[in-house]
């Protein structure tokens, strides 16, 4: 099967089309696109399904399964992440996003890292690191007996060699870079990142631990412990730090913080080794050499007449979790250490978008206990059937390399892991019944769950980002003769018509407002639903992340988005709502707190730049809004022109879904 004319035609928006066919489809030599959308996403479904035939399928076995994972993408219930859709079934072969890489304490350690650091940029994808096991600066080296340069000095080299390697041709590399708390260089790296202009391939995060924690709480000491003698050097006031952490997030969003202790108890292969970072975004907690391999589910098309639809979304899951799987067996990895890795832990991230379209869609509202029980009720449902169907593949294809000693081991890990904190659709006997599934068969999958940033692929699926509220819900569109009009998010336009409040005149002003809450002639239920992202209070936006990652194996990626007036308090009780709520780690963005990075925001004469740095494609567009009177003018999408915005850990743009990080 290589045509699509008898294949069913994708639906999709005029956007997603144009990001289609800026960034995703095959071109010739010359630049012009050589399949279409349909096209596309039947080479990806082909290539996939094709894994199966290493499990002794035959060739009708695979076309039938090309057919469910073709209709499960052209129908937008199920997207893979960008990598897969750009690069199944061509020559590159790379289908994961983003992976970690060990920083050993030796120099020849550290460079062969930048050297595959620089394999895995040119083959697409994007990288984290810890650099908690080298020495502090000033460290004696004793072959040498010189002095380490500390790991700040070694983060710019980094930084560096991501500037030299375009990603796959067409942007740089991200970076994670992770220092824990009790790190002698600790301060030093709170710090590395208020020039917004230097490392500016990373994002930065502090690995905070329970006890560092708990002496923020005592405000107490804790102690600073040189890695390479396991000694203690130092004494800090925890307090002290954790204002430093808070005060860098406030004046540029960096550093954002992990808790390392509580990854850790979920990390699913513990005898293997102890998880040390994440990727780029945070949602991935991964070991050393191991890749993520992520899609979501559109939650915003489960909803048929303001009911879920639980079959489709339980169907769903596991064409979703097979589909993830065989990506594993097709992939093409840039390192011969990475293949082992991700083959015998065999991790998947399945992850949700459309959140804020199905929450509308029902008229509940995000800011709500009603909204987040729901949350609890969808993730508990999607983290059970995908388990169910890791298991099936466990009982075809065996279980993952590392299952002995794995948390699933004869632990009766669900249950004990889910009891009592059922939301409606699980019962506790359902989570003891699997462990006894698991205890015969087996699991295939280390890791099932994940919500990742979703940007250009939640705009392909014309759905709501990741697990985010929207970021707005009438916008003023730029179109090709420099007229504009106005743009109105569907879910809310049809709510208007039904309920007597569309005109052009009152969607204008929202328009210019970005939220109903004070527009005259809407009622009080319509702006409990139709909340945007400043409506909901950062209380909520925890409770939000907090009830997704109940039942995610691995994180959750959300931005906690504050306005511009926010204080430090606020972002502190944020930090610690966080902690008290089990996350695993939390990126907050007060609003406007970088000028030099895209923005919806004009900047005034007085804080003329007189050098502007880039480092994404939107900020090169952004650069060419640079007014040498001294003003910035309203930063641009390179993808359609219009404003750009922080959410999900990346700058989005609020029309159009453009992102540099999905």
């Amino acid at each position: 099967m290589t045509e699509t004319s008898c294949m069913e035609k994708p639906d999709l928006a005029e956007n997603a089309i144009k990001v289609l066919e800026k960034r995703y489809l095959k071109r010739d030599k010359d630049g012009n696109c050589v399949e279409t959308p349909a096209d596309m996403f039947l080479r990806v479904a082909k290539t996939i399904a094709e894994g199966d035939l290493k499990f002794g399928k035959s060739q009708a076995d695979v076309d039938e399964l090309t057919r469910r994972f073709y209709k499960a993408i052209t129908n937008r219930y199920f997207m893979p992440n960008s990598p897969t859709l750009m690069n199944a079934g061509r020559e590159l072969g790379q289908l994961a996003a983003c992976f970690v890489l060990p920083v050993e304490d030796s120099l020849e350690g550290i460079f062969e890292t930048v050297k595959n650091t620089a394999l895995i940029h040119k083959s697409g994808g994007g990288t984290g690191f810890s650099f908690s096991r080298l020495r502090p600066k000033n460290s004696v080296v004793r072959s040498t007996m010189g002095v380490s340069s500390g790991p700040v000095s070694f983060m710019e080299v980094f930084n560096a060699a991501t500037e030299a390697v375009k990603q796959g041709g067409t942007r740089r590399g991200a970076n994670m870079g992770i220092l824990r708390v009790d790190h002698p260089d600790i301060l030093e790296f709170i710090n590395c990142k208020n020039d917004t202009s230097k490392l500016t391939n990373f994002n930065i995060s502090v690995a905070l631990t329970d006890k560092f924690m708990e002496a923020v709480k005592n405000d107490t000491d804790y102690e600073l412990i040189a890695p390479h003698t396991g000694e203690v050097v130092k004494k800090l006031s925890a307090k002290y730090v954790f204002n430093l952490i808070v005060d860098g997030a406030w004046k540029t969003g960096e550093p954002g913080i992990i808790f390392i202790d509580k990854m850790n108890e979920d990390n699913p292969t513990p005898q293997i080794g102890q998880i040390e970072s994440t990727n780029p975004c945070g949602e991935v907690p991964l070991l050393a050499y191991e890749a993520c391999n992520l899609g979501s589910i559109n939650l915003g098309r489960m909803v048929e007449n303001g009911v879920i639809n639980w079959d489709l979304l339980a169907q769903t899951t596991r064409t979703a979790i097979r589909f993830l799987d065989n990506v594993i067996e097709v992939n093409n990895y840039p390192l011969p250490k990475i293949s082992e890795m991700v083959r015998n832990n065999r991790k998947i991230g399945l992850g949700v978008m459309g959140w804020a379209d199905m929450l509308m869609k029902m008229g509940i509202s995000y800011a709500s206990a009603e909204g987040t029980k729901l949350a609890v009720q969808v993730m508990e449902f999607i983290d059970y059937e995908s388990k169910c169907e890791s298991i099936e593949l466990s009982k075809e294809r065996g279980r993952f390399n590392n299952f002995k000693g794995s948390i699933y081991d004869g632990k009766n890990f669900l249950y004990n892991k889910y009891k009592g904190k059922s939301a409606g659709k699980i019962p506790d006997e359902k989570w003891k019944e699997l462990d006894a599934e698991i205890e015969k068969y087996g699991i295939r999958n280390a890791t099932t769950t994940c919500i990742a940033p979703t940007g250009t692929i939640s705009m392909i699926a014309s759905a709501s980002g990741g697990v985010e509220p929207l970021f707005g819900l009438v916008f003023m569109r730029n179109v090709m003769d420099g007229t504009e009009m106005l743009e109105v998010n569907p879910i809310f336009k049809e709510y208007a018509i039904k309920h007597g409040f569309y005109n052009d005149e009152i969607m204008k002003k929202i328009s210019e407002e970005g939220t109903i809450a004070h527009i005259d002639g809407i009622d009080d239920a319509s702006k409990h639903i139709f909340v945007t992202a400043h409506d909901v209070s950062p209380y909520w936006h925890v409770k939000m992340q907090a009830a997704f990652q109940l039942h995610t194996d691995n994180a959750v990626s959300k931005t906690v988005n504050f306005v511009e007036n926010a204080s430090r308090e606020d972002i502190m009780e944020t930090y610690v709502l966080a902690y008290e709520n089990n996350l695993k780690g939390i990126t907050v963005y007060r609003n406007n707190c970088r000028p030099i990075q895209p923005m919806n925001l004009t900047k005034k004469k007085e804080d003329k730049v007189e050098e502007v740095k880039t480092e994404t494609i939107a900020e090169e567009k952004a650069v060419e809004e640079y007014n040498p009177t001294g003003e910035i003018k309203t930063v641009k999408c390179p993808e359609c022109g219009n404003e750009i915005q922080m959410a999900e850990g990346c700058f989005i743009c609020l029309k159009c879904g453009y992102s540099g990080c999905a």
